[in-house]
């Protein structure tokens, strides 16, 4: 405020400092009219009393002008009168010009002051709406605040019940139902046999017969070979699965009819059957949806009194593999499990067991 005093009161002190100046020259103007008129009035006596004295009396004899000098100083003060009135006339031009200044100055100045007066007005007009929009933003702000407390109120409190649920699930035990199935008879299995493997909740087609049908290919091919001992190969991919094994190739020496030949025997010492990439199959609960799934398919046209179905199954679906069984069950099947530990494949050989069907 002390600033904006100081601006607005500077025109002010300029414009009393040049009113003061003329003045001055108004004042002085004055004092040279004053003395240029007592100038003049003493001149002209002198200039009268000059005439009289140069008349000539008609009635005197005339003489010489003693007083010449007299009058040549007249004549140099006349000049000077002339000179000194001159530069009053100057001096009252140059007055009314800067008294004709002094009121455009004053009417620039009057709207200078008023445009100032309107900016003013305009800056607290602006300052009065800025103080009012930071009151608006103030109470905003405060809101805010309020808000964002009550939103992390709300998350501690979610926070709260998401472990309170998680404690509760963890304490409660699952109700678990128990469907009755009729107490089973085991008996080995000597008919058809269909292999599924049942692993992280689904069910595949295993093709066994198919992959010992390649195998047994091979050990036709290999029986022509020069190469003897054990050997090991691989066969596949059939419906996803490879079998990898390892067969033994000798010679011996056999009595047909006392003649005496070499034979060429092939065995079979061990097979391993693998998916080409895990996961494999598909979940049970789309497979049990679904009447042209693969277990529809691979069961068309079987009878149930003579087919068995062997399952695979790892430990993650055994509850998986419940319900297959009450699904074969309901479909007249016998089922036959086999558990493997996790990460063991299914394997098998020239010693390996039958099926036990329930």
């Amino acid at each position: 405020m002390a600033a904006r005093r100081r601006r607005n009161g500077s025109p002010a002190l300029g414009h009393d400092a040049f009113l003061d100046i003329v003045a001055n020259l108004v004042g002085i103007l004055i004092i040279l009219v004053v003395v240029l008129g007592s100038r003049t009035e003493e001149v002209a006596e002198l200039i009268r009393s000059a005439r009289h004295t140069v008349e000539p009396d008609s009635d005197a004899p005339f003489e010489p002008l003693k007083d010449s000098l007299t009058i040549d100083a007249l004549e140099e003060q006349l000049l000077d009168l002339d000179r000194e009135t001159s530069r009053a006339a100057q001096a009252l031009a140059a007055s009314q010009r800067l008294e004709a200044m002094i009121r455009t100055s004053d009417m620039e100045l009057e709207a200078a002051r008023e445009r100032r007066d309107q900016w003013l007005d305009l800056l607290a007009a602006a300052k009065e709406a800025w103080e009012e929009k930071q009151l608006e933003l103030d109470e905003q702000i405060v809101q805010r605040g309020k808000v964002e407390a009550q939103l992390v109120s709300a998350k501690s409190e979610l926070e709260t019940l998401r472990a309170t649920r998680e404690q509760a699930a963890k304490n409660d035990r699952p109700v678990v139902a128990v469907s009755h199935l009729p107490t089973p008879m085991a008996k080995t299995v000597f008919g058809e046999e269909l292999h599924f493997r049942l692993k992280a909740g689904r069910l595949a087609v295993v093709p066994i017969d198919r992959l010992v049908d390649a195998i047994r290919n091979d050990f036709q091919r290999s029986a022509g070979g020069s190469r003897d001992g054990r050997m090991d190969s691989a066969v596949g991919p059939i419906q996803g699965f490879v079998a990898r094994y390892e067969m033994d190739k000798s010679k011996e020496t056999i009595n047909q009819g006392g003649r005496i030949g070499t034979a060429t025997r092939v065995q079979l010492v061990a097979m391993v059957v693998e998916p080409l990439s895990e996961p494999h199959g598909q979940p049970l609960e789309k497979v049990l949806a679904d009447n042209a799934g693969p277990l529809d398919i691979e069961l068309a046209g079987r009878n149930p009194d003579k087919t068995t179905v062997t399952v695979w199954v790892y430990p993650d679906s055994f509850a998986e593999f419940r319900r297959l069984k009450e699904h074969l069950y309901q479909r007249g099947y016998a089922t036959a499990a086999r558990p493997l530990p996790m990460g063991q494949p299914i394997s098998g050989g020239p010693q390996g067991s039958k099926s036990t069907a329930q």
